[in-house]
């Protein structure tokens, strides 16, 4: 094997290493998005029943986006979560004196709730169905995992690759990279999209803001890091094996 291939092998391997990391850390981390807003003292019964609503399996969209955009929520793919005063249990009433003590507590996402169908107006199950965000949320949701599964089958054949000491059988492993990549990019997009529609019909509240988190970005960067693996894979192999070839043609002539 030729040392410039030999390299661009070794490189692409690091690249697919770190964009599988960074993936499968953006999969399992709960900061896609993020909202900032004034801390809620939850002195109330009011507030206490919204807890509970948030907490519950059963938890409509708008429902759980309220307490979101009200109490410095974060989302990721599986969890949502949000800040709350440190009490004895869930909402006793702080006292006014003391200074609030802000823990985070998250509730998971459940494989239903992953593939129910979103509403024109969130909230109102007679509003009908908005088919574009329901099949953004379900891509979001699904497409990360395809491009994980993708660059993992992609690693076995570029071992069976280096096993087989051939470069030839890595035009399969950038492939997959590529697919892996398209992926990414596509989930980014999605979630983009979504959220953009969400707030459009949901209105963040005064004083609140939010941005796209650090999970969020780590499937930023992991999208060109495939894109380059896929080409050092499939450059390597495609030129390792047209010289072979011509080196061939040439001892038999």
């Amino acid at each position: 094997m030729d040392n410039r291939f030999a390299t661009a092998f070794v490189i692409a391997c690091v690249l697919s290493l770190i964009s599988t990391i960074y993936m499968a850390a953006s999969i399992g981390t709960d900061f896609w998005y993020e909202y900032r807003s004034p801390i809620q003292e939850n002195s109330s019964e009011l507030n206490k029943s919204t807890w509970e609503d948030f907490i519950s399996d059963e938890a409509d969209e708008k429902t759980y986006n309220d307490v979101l955009f009200r109490h410095n929520g974060t989302v990721g793919l599986w969890r949502r979560c949000v800040s709350i005063p440190q009490r004895t249990h869930w909402l006793s009433p702080p006292e006014k004196t003391e200074s609030l003590v802000m823990v985070t507590r998250c509730t998971s996402f459940t494989l239903n709730e992953q593939f129910l169908e979103k509403f024109v107006d969130p909230g109102n199950h007679n509003s009908g169905i908005d088919l574009l965000r329901t099949y953004l949320w379900r891509c979001q949701f699904l497409l990360p995992f395809v491009s994980l599964g993708l660059m993992c089958f992609g690693a076995l054949i570029g071992l069976c690759a280096c096993i087989c000491r051939s470069l030839y059988p890595t035009i399969a492993t950038g492939i997959l990279h590529l697919l892996a990549g398209l992926c990414t990019l596509g989930s980014v997009s999605c979630y983009v999209a979504g959220i953009e529609l969400l707030h459009q019909k949901l209105g963040l509240p005064e004083n609140v803001s939010g941005e796209f988190g650090w999970s969020f970005c780590l499937a930023c960067v992991s999208a060109p890091l495939q894109f380059m693996a896929s080409a050092l894979f499939i450059w390597a192999a495609h030129t390792n094996r047209k010289e072979y070839t011509l080196m061939k043609a040439y001892r038999v002539a």
